[in-house]
């Protein structure tokens, strides 16, 4: 019962299913940044521009989530 007393387990399965959620939504977020620029970059070289131009605006949306996260993940560890 002591050790109950200490760890709030739920409290700690909250922040680990957060940190987890967070790290792999991050990471995919700019694994399709990547992505997508490799492609706009393939289609904009072989002369396809409406599928360059939809690479690049899944592109530059991805980053800009990406920046997004980064700024909520940095307030949210800043704030009380």
């Amino acid at each position: 019962m002591l050790l109950a007393t200490i760890v709030d387990s739920k409290a700690l399965l909250q922040s680990v299913a957060a940190s987890v959620i967070a790290g792999v939504g991050v990471t995919a977020i700019f694994c399709v940044a990547i992505f997508s620029f490799a492609r706009f970059a393939d289609m904009n070289r072989g002369g396809r521009g409406g599928a360059a131009v939809a690479y690049g605006l899944l592109a530059c949306f991805s980053l800009v989530a990406f920046a997004g996260a980064i700024v909520v993940g940095i307030i949210a560890m800043t704030s009380k």
